[in-house]
């Protein structure tokens, strides 16, 4: 298994292409077993081409904010990605942190798992979720408050990756703070097996999806 901690994503605080994924509210999603076009068939999403690196994903985002008609939908985009041994599918969706909807990701994890952490815009809302085999097994905010049908399932790698939690999951004053959203980043590594690189997400060649306001608001 990988062993990348909170260090290893502080990149992004840097990054150019999180800097815009953060101010516009994002989910990333990893998801084992299906396919990218499963994925946002999964999602409702009404197929929009293909978007040629981030940049064209970022343009057909754009290009639905522009439309008179625009609403709580929104564009995710969809590729295939290798982990450590299994395919996977990560989709990068700009929506606002609203992420997937809790029944289309357990549906999408039986059988399989989904990781996701998000952002909204504005006030910084950072959700990080695993599901596995049809259940929301953690989901958090903060580390030290968790929820799920095994919330303490995770606490192992929580401490790992670098959160400052005790032996039991609670708030460690002893230990130093961590940057939670490159610490996020980590965690979903060490459950999926994806390295979330700048240039993965660049270069990617992106299934393109409209998700339509219905599963926005159908939380």
């Amino acid at each position: 298994m990988t062993s990348v901690t909170a260090h290893d994503y502080t990149w992004i605080r840097t990054s150019p292409l999180f800097a815009l994924m953060t101010e516009w509210g994002y989910t990333l999603t990893l998801v084992r077993g299906s396919t990218p076009r499963e994925v946002l068939d999964a999602m409702g999403a009404e197929p929009c081409g293909t978007g040629e690196g981030v940049a064209g994903l970022i343009e057909a985002n754009n290009a639905h904010q522009r439309d008179d008609d625009w609403d709580e939908s929104y564009v995710a985009g969809a590729f295939g990605v290798r982990g450590e041994s299994d395919d996977w599918t990560l989709v990068l969706g700009f929506d606002w942190g609203l992420g997937l909807s809790k029944v289309c990701a357990e549906g999408l994890s039986r059988g399989g798992r989904v990781v996701a952490h998000s952002r909204n815009g504005g006030k910084p809302i950072d959700l990080f979720h695993w599901f596995e085999d049809g259940e929301l097994r953690t989901t958090f905010e903060n580390p030290r408050w968790r929820l799920g049908s095994t919330p303490d399932d995770l606490v192992p790698l929580l401490r790992d990756v670098g959160f400052p939690l005790t032996l039991a999951g609670e708030h460690d004053d002893s230990a130093p703070e961590v940057d939670r959203k490159p610490a996020m980043f980590a965690l979903a590594e060490r459950l999926t097996g994806v390295r979330v690189t700048e240039s993965l997400l660049a270069d990617a060649s992106y299934e393109v999806g409209l998700v339509p306001d219905w599963f926005a608001l159908s939380k």
